[in-house]
Protein backbone atom coordinates (compact mmCIF):
# COMPACT_ATOMS: atom_id res chain seq x y z
CA UNK A 1 0.00 0.00 0.00
CA UNK A 2 1.80 3.23 -1.14
CA UNK A 3 2.24 6.29 1.38
CA UNK A 4 -0.06 8.72 1.80
CA UNK A 5 1.84 12.17 1.88
CA UNK A 6 0.72 15.15 3.36
CA UNK A 7 2.36 18.68 2.69
CA UNK A 8 1.05 21.07 5.18
CA UNK A 9 -0.82 20.74 8.32
CA UNK A 10 -4.07 21.95 6.97
CA UNK A 11 -4.09 19.54 4.63
CA UNK A 12 -3.23 16.66 7.54
CA UNK A 13 -5.74 18.56 10.23
CA UNK A 14 -8.72 16.43 10.35
CA UNK A 15 -7.15 13.56 8.09
CA UNK A 16 -4.35 12.37 9.63
CA UNK A 17 -5.18 10.52 13.24
CA UNK A 18 -5.11 8.55 15.39
CA UNK A 19 -1.88 8.16 14.59
CA UNK A 20 1.64 6.30 16.38
CA UNK A 21 4.00 8.65 15.36
CA UNK A 22 7.66 8.95 14.96
CA UNK A 23 9.75 12.90 14.49
CA UNK A 24 12.85 13.34 12.72
CA UNK A 25 14.55 13.90 9.56
CA UNK A 26 15.21 10.39 8.47
CA UNK A 27 17.82 11.06 5.89
CA UNK A 28 18.98 8.48 4.87
CA UNK A 29 16.57 5.95 6.38
CA UNK A 30 19.37 3.61 7.77
CA UNK A 31 18.99 0.91 10.76
CA UNK A 32 18.49 2.89 13.37
CA UNK A 33 15.81 4.89 11.69
CA UNK A 34 14.32 1.38 10.82
CA UNK A 35 14.31 0.09 13.97
CA UNK A 36 11.88 2.86 15.45
CA UNK A 37 9.76 2.84 12.09
CA UNK A 38 9.21 -0.74 12.83
CA UNK A 39 7.91 -0.35 16.67
CA UNK A 40 5.57 2.52 15.33
CA UNK A 41 4.30 0.21 12.93
CA UNK A 42 3.89 -2.40 16.11
CA UNK A 43 2.29 0.23 18.37
CA UNK A 44 -0.14 1.34 15.18
CA UNK A 45 -1.16 -2.63 14.91
CA UNK A 46 -1.87 -3.21 18.04
CA UNK A 47 -4.19 -0.17 18.86
CA UNK A 48 -5.87 0.43 15.69
CA UNK A 49 -3.54 3.46 14.49
CA UNK A 50 -2.33 4.54 11.53
CA UNK A 51 1.63 4.41 11.36
CA UNK A 52 2.47 7.72 10.54
CA UNK A 53 6.10 9.93 10.12
CA UNK A 54 6.44 13.98 10.90
CA UNK A 55 9.49 15.05 8.51
CA UNK A 56 10.50 18.48 7.53
CA UNK A 57 11.67 19.90 3.82
CA UNK A 58 14.40 21.85 4.02
CA UNK A 59 16.24 20.49 6.33
CA UNK A 60 16.25 22.66 9.83
CA UNK A 61 19.59 23.83 9.94
CA UNK A 62 18.94 25.06 6.07
CA UNK A 63 16.87 27.99 8.23
CA UNK A 64 18.54 28.19 11.79
CA UNK A 65 22.04 27.16 11.12
CA UNK A 66 22.91 27.50 7.57
CA UNK A 67 26.52 27.14 7.57
CA UNK A 68 26.04 23.90 9.77
CA UNK A 69 22.75 21.99 7.52
CA UNK A 70 24.44 18.80 6.26
CA UNK A 71 24.52 16.96 2.59
CA UNK A 72 21.63 14.83 2.03
CA UNK A 73 21.84 11.47 1.11
CA UNK A 74 17.90 11.47 0.14
CA UNK A 75 15.26 13.47 -0.99
CA UNK A 76 11.82 13.91 0.97
CA UNK A 77 10.51 11.70 -1.55
CA UNK A 78 12.91 8.99 -1.74
CA UNK A 79 12.72 8.97 1.87
CA UNK A 80 8.70 9.07 2.04
CA UNK A 81 9.56 5.50 -0.18
CA UNK A 82 11.73 3.90 2.20
CA UNK A 83 9.48 4.75 5.18
CA UNK A 84 6.45 3.00 3.13
CA UNK A 85 9.27 -0.13 2.86
CA UNK A 86 8.99 -0.86 6.36
CA UNK A 87 4.78 -0.43 7.10
CA UNK A 88 4.74 3.24 7.25
CA UNK A 89 1.15 4.11 5.94
CA UNK A 90 1.80 8.33 5.47
CA UNK A 91 4.23 11.01 5.94
CA UNK A 92 3.89 14.42 6.67
CA UNK A 93 6.30 16.77 4.85
CA UNK A 94 6.37 20.15 7.31
CA UNK A 95 7.79 22.41 5.62
CA UNK A 96 10.34 24.23 7.72
CA UNK A 97 9.88 27.91 8.25
CA UNK A 98 11.43 30.22 10.44
CA UNK A 99 7.60 30.39 12.01
CA UNK A 100 7.99 27.03 12.21
CA UNK A 101 11.33 27.38 14.24
CA UNK A 102 10.15 29.99 16.87
CA UNK A 103 7.50 27.26 18.18
CA UNK A 104 8.13 27.09 22.11
CA UNK A 105 8.25 23.35 22.80
CA UNK A 106 4.46 23.09 24.33
CA UNK A 107 3.28 25.23 21.32
CA UNK A 108 4.69 22.39 18.62
CA UNK A 109 3.12 19.72 20.60
CA UNK A 110 0.17 21.04 21.19
CA UNK A 111 -0.57 22.42 17.55
CA UNK A 112 0.93 20.34 15.63
CA UNK A 113 1.59 16.56 17.38
CA UNK A 114 -2.11 16.85 18.79
CA UNK A 115 -4.23 19.39 17.42
CA UNK A 116 -3.33 18.60 13.88
CA UNK A 117 -2.04 14.70 13.82
CA UNK A 118 -3.76 13.62 16.43
CA UNK A 119 -0.64 11.62 18.05
CA UNK A 120 -1.87 8.82 20.27
CA UNK A 121 1.54 7.61 20.73
CA UNK A 122 5.23 9.20 20.05
CA UNK A 123 8.21 7.23 19.59
CA UNK A 124 11.24 9.17 19.06
CA UNK A 125 15.35 8.51 19.96
CA UNK A 126 16.96 9.15 23.17
CA UNK A 127 18.87 12.33 21.24
CA UNK A 128 15.43 13.90 20.02
CA UNK A 129 15.13 17.43 21.25
CA UNK A 130 12.22 19.98 19.57
CA UNK A 131 10.98 23.55 20.01
CA UNK A 132 12.30 26.62 19.42
CA UNK A 133 16.31 26.37 20.19
CA UNK A 134 15.76 22.66 20.61
CA UNK A 135 14.31 23.58 23.79
CA UNK A 136 12.28 20.52 24.41
CA UNK A 137 13.90 16.90 24.94
CA UNK A 138 12.28 13.52 25.76
CA UNK A 139 11.85 14.41 29.43
CA UNK A 140 9.32 17.19 28.67
CA UNK A 141 7.51 15.39 25.89
CA UNK A 142 6.77 12.39 28.21
CA UNK A 143 5.51 15.21 30.56
CA UNK A 144 3.01 16.60 28.14
CA UNK A 145 2.06 13.55 26.56
CA UNK A 146 0.56 12.72 29.94
CA UNK A 147 -0.71 15.72 30.36
CA UNK A 148 -2.03 15.92 26.73
CA UNK A 149 -3.40 12.30 26.62
CA UNK A 150 -0.84 10.37 24.51
CA UNK A 151 1.87 8.24 25.65
CA UNK A 152 5.94 8.35 24.95
CA UNK A 153 8.29 5.30 23.84
CA UNK A 154 12.10 6.01 23.63
CA UNK A 155 14.75 4.46 22.17
CA UNK A 156 17.99 3.68 22.46
CA UNK A 157 20.53 4.41 19.85
CA UNK A 158 21.91 1.56 17.83
CA UNK A 159 25.22 0.08 17.22
CA UNK A 160 26.63 -2.01 14.58
CA UNK A 161 29.99 -4.11 14.86
CA UNK A 162 31.01 -0.68 17.65
CA UNK A 163 29.87 1.94 15.25
CA UNK A 164 26.72 4.06 16.13
CA UNK A 165 24.58 4.33 13.52
CA UNK A 166 23.92 7.77 12.82
CA UNK A 167 23.62 10.12 9.31
CA UNK A 168 26.53 11.97 9.81
CA UNK A 169 28.68 9.11 10.24
CA UNK A 170 27.48 7.33 7.07
CA UNK A 171 28.02 10.49 5.07
CA UNK A 172 31.62 10.38 5.90
CA UNK A 173 31.78 6.76 5.21
CA UNK A 174 30.36 7.69 1.48
CA UNK A 175 32.66 10.55 0.99
CA UNK A 176 35.58 8.66 2.47
CA UNK A 177 34.72 5.75 -0.12
CA UNK A 178 34.03 3.22 2.42
CA UNK A 179 30.54 2.01 0.26
CA UNK A 180 30.77 -1.82 1.45
CA UNK A 181 30.74 -0.40 5.79
CA UNK A 182 27.82 2.17 4.74
CA UNK A 183 25.81 -0.64 3.35
CA UNK A 184 26.24 -2.47 6.56
CA UNK A 185 24.69 0.93 8.42
CA UNK A 186 22.23 1.54 6.17
CA UNK A 187 20.75 -2.19 5.69
CA UNK A 188 20.90 -1.40 1.94
CA UNK A 189 23.64 -0.39 -0.38
CA UNK A 190 24.02 3.09 -0.51
CA UNK A 191 22.55 4.88 -3.71
CA UNK A 192 22.48 7.69 -6.42
CA UNK A 193 19.66 8.45 -8.54
CA UNK A 194 19.27 10.36 -12.17
CA UNK A 195 19.12 10.65 -15.84
CA UNK A 196 21.72 9.11 -18.24
CA UNK A 197 23.34 11.94 -20.41
CA UNK A 198 25.55 12.00 -23.06
CA UNK A 199 29.38 12.29 -22.26
CA UNK A 200 32.06 13.14 -24.01
CA UNK A 201 32.28 9.90 -26.40
CA UNK A 202 35.89 9.62 -25.64
CA UNK A 203 35.10 6.26 -23.49
CA UNK A 204 32.73 4.95 -26.58
CA UNK A 205 36.02 5.26 -29.26
CA UNK A 206 38.43 4.54 -26.93
CA UNK A 207 38.60 2.35 -23.71
CA UNK A 208 35.15 0.70 -23.42
CA UNK A 209 30.99 2.28 -23.88
CA UNK A 210 29.92 3.46 -20.42
CA UNK A 211 26.20 5.07 -19.28
CA UNK A 212 27.03 8.80 -17.92
CA UNK A 213 24.83 9.68 -14.58
CA UNK A 214 23.39 13.38 -14.33
CA UNK A 215 22.59 12.92 -10.39
CA UNK A 216 21.31 15.79 -8.17
CA UNK A 217 22.51 13.81 -4.68
CA UNK A 218 24.58 16.26 -2.25
CA UNK A 219 26.50 12.91 -0.94
CA UNK A 220 28.86 11.28 -3.10
CA UNK A 221 31.21 8.76 -3.31
CA UNK A 222 34.95 9.49 -2.62
CA UNK A 223 36.73 9.49 -5.97
CA UNK A 224 37.64 5.65 -7.53
CA UNK A 225 36.21 2.78 -8.90
CA UNK A 226 33.64 1.06 -7.61
CA UNK A 227 31.75 -2.69 -8.25
CA UNK A 228 27.71 -1.25 -8.21
CA UNK A 229 24.51 -2.66 -9.70
CA UNK A 230 22.62 -0.80 -12.00
CA UNK A 231 19.10 -0.38 -12.25
CA UNK A 232 16.60 1.08 -14.89
CA UNK A 233 13.97 2.88 -12.65
CA UNK A 234 11.13 0.78 -13.35
CA UNK A 235 12.89 -1.90 -15.47
CA UNK A 236 15.86 -4.10 -15.29
CA UNK A 237 19.43 -4.33 -13.56
CA UNK A 238 22.46 -4.80 -14.50
CA UNK A 239 25.96 -5.39 -12.54
CA UNK A 240 28.32 -3.29 -13.76
CA UNK A 241 31.79 -1.01 -12.12
CA UNK A 242 31.59 2.32 -11.90
CA UNK A 243 33.92 4.91 -11.73
CA UNK A 244 33.52 8.34 -10.38
CA UNK A 245 35.87 10.94 -10.82
CA UNK A 246 37.77 13.21 -13.42
CA UNK A 247 38.83 11.27 -16.00
CA UNK A 248 42.73 12.30 -15.54
CA UNK A 249 43.59 10.11 -18.43
CA UNK A 250 41.71 12.85 -21.12
CA UNK A 251 42.53 15.90 -19.29
CA UNK A 252 38.90 15.99 -17.76
CA UNK A 253 38.45 19.32 -14.87
CA UNK A 254 34.55 18.47 -14.37
CA UNK A 255 33.26 15.32 -12.24
CA UNK A 256 31.68 12.53 -13.83
CA UNK A 257 30.26 9.29 -12.78
CA UNK A 258 30.45 6.82 -15.52
CA UNK A 259 28.86 3.34 -15.32
CA UNK A 260 30.21 0.22 -17.53
CA UNK A 261 27.30 -2.95 -17.57
CA UNK A 262 29.06 -6.46 -17.02
CA UNK A 263 25.91 -7.83 -18.70
CA UNK A 264 24.85 -7.30 -22.21
CA UNK A 265 22.02 -4.12 -22.53
CA UNK A 266 19.07 -5.29 -24.94
CA UNK A 267 17.25 -2.13 -26.76
CA UNK A 268 17.46 1.91 -26.04
CA UNK A 269 19.70 2.51 -22.97
CA UNK A 270 18.23 3.54 -19.85
CA UNK A 271 16.92 6.95 -19.66
CA UNK A 272 16.74 7.58 -15.94
CA UNK A 273 18.69 4.59 -13.50
CA UNK A 274 19.84 3.68 -9.94
CA UNK A 275 23.67 3.06 -9.31
CA UNK A 276 23.88 1.36 -6.18
CA UNK A 277 27.30 1.42 -4.68
CA UNK A 278 28.81 -2.05 -3.20
CA UNK A 279 32.81 -2.14 -2.74
CA UNK A 280 35.47 0.16 -3.68
CA UNK A 281 38.09 -1.30 -5.94
CA UNK A 282 40.69 1.30 -6.21
CA UNK A 283 41.96 5.10 -6.60
CA UNK A 284 41.20 6.72 -9.78
CA UNK A 285 44.58 7.24 -11.91
CA UNK A 286 46.09 9.21 -14.97
CA UNK A 287 47.06 6.54 -17.55
CA UNK A 288 49.39 7.22 -20.01
CA UNK A 289 47.36 6.36 -22.83
CA UNK A 290 44.29 5.25 -23.77
CA UNK A 291 45.10 1.62 -24.28
CA UNK A 292 46.58 1.66 -20.53
CA UNK A 293 43.45 2.94 -19.27
CA UNK A 294 41.39 0.23 -20.79
CA UNK A 295 43.49 -2.86 -20.07
CA UNK A 296 42.76 -1.52 -16.72
CA UNK A 297 39.43 -1.32 -16.76
CA UNK A 298 39.01 -5.02 -17.60
CA UNK A 299 41.20 -5.72 -14.65
CA UNK A 300 38.49 -3.56 -13.09
CA UNK A 301 35.51 -5.86 -15.01
CA UNK A 302 37.66 -8.93 -13.86
CA UNK A 303 37.19 -8.26 -10.10
CA UNK A 304 33.75 -6.68 -10.21
CA UNK A 305 32.74 -10.48 -12.01
CA UNK A 306 34.97 -12.43 -9.51
CA UNK A 307 32.25 -10.12 -6.76
CA UNK A 308 29.13 -10.68 -8.44
CA UNK A 309 30.42 -14.99 -8.40
CA UNK A 310 30.28 -14.65 -4.88
CA UNK A 311 27.12 -12.11 -4.81
CA UNK A 312 24.77 -13.03 -7.47
CA UNK A 313 23.21 -10.00 -8.96
CA UNK A 314 19.52 -11.24 -9.59
CA UNK A 315 17.10 -9.48 -12.29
Amino acid sequence: MQARIFRSLEEARGNFGPSSLTIGNFDGVHAAHARILRRVCEVARENGWKPSVLTFDPHPTRIVAPSRSPRLMTTPEQRCRLMEQEGIQQVLILPFTREVAQLAPEQFVRDVLVAALDAKAVLVGENFRFGHKHAGDTRLLKVLGAQLGFGVEVLPGLTLRRAMVSSSEIRRLVESGNVSRACRLLERPFALEGDVVRGHGVGAKQTVPTLNLSTQGEVLPATGVYVTKTYELGGPQWPSVTNVGYRPTFGGNELSIETFLLAQLEGLPPKRIRLEFLRRLRDEKKFESPEQLKAQILRDVRRAQAYFRRVPCHN
